[in-house]
């Protein structure tokens, strides 16, 4: 019983199923709170709560209004965090207060567990030289450059989503230690001035 534990909590520390599921787990009554979020993915837990605001750019929840603003300074602070090498995550009030519909989020969660469950079965480590310093700061840097932009961007079409893609693939990378995917996210962010000038067409 105790040796299947740990791996276990590998798998449940190296999928975004996982994450997905700890976010529909805890979107409980009419709203939930960012704070009950936290919460559920660790206060410790820097990647997943990179993670998930990403996802939830991309999803059907951005077009809640404000909502890409709200992940983006998430994300940013986050980032942030990360390059300061913090033990705990540290959020404003006036983010922690910030709710969603409970309905709304576990619906969310639930359609983005087919794809994530087909990501979860790609990924796997390698070029993971990629995911150490001083590589690994670039990385962070730019999530953090990422997150801070979206709020300047909120009114213009899919130019969050596209920010939160990039910084979905970077934070897959350092979950996964795949420095395969973290060029690939890298190679989208290249790309992201040419995309979202085409989409806004």
């Amino acid at each position: 019983m105790t040796g299947t534990a740990p791996s276990r909590q590998h798998r449940d520390d190296t999928s975004v199923v996982s994450v997905l599921e700890r976010i529909r787990d805890c979107a409980t009554g009419q709203e939930t709170r960012l704070r009950e979020v936290v919460e559920a993915l660790g206060a410790a837990s820097f990647i997943p709560n990179l993670m998930l605001p990403a996802l939830a750019v991309i999803s059907p929840l951005s077009g809640i209004p404000l909502f890409s603003s709200t992940c983006g300074i998430w994300i940013a602070l986050v980032s942030a965090q990360m390059l300061l090498h913090r033990d705990h995550i540290w959020l404003p009030g006036f983010l922690m207060r910030r709710s969603i519909p409970s309905q709304r989020l576990r619906k969310t969660a639930e359609m983005l567990k087919a794809p994530a469950a087909w990501i979860d079965r790609l990924v796997r480590r390698r070029l993971s030289f990629l995911l150490h310093p001083p590589l690994l700061w670039i990385a962070q840097l730019t999530c953090l450059l990422a997150g801070l932009s979206m709020p300047f961007l909120e009114l213009l079409p899919f130019a969050s989503s596209t920010l939160g893609t990039v910084v979905f693939f970077l934070s897959l990378a350092m979950l996964a230690r795949d420095g395969l995917i973290l060029l690939i996210g890298l190679a989208i962010l290249a790309a992201a001035p040419a995309a979202v000038v085409w989409l806004a067409q």
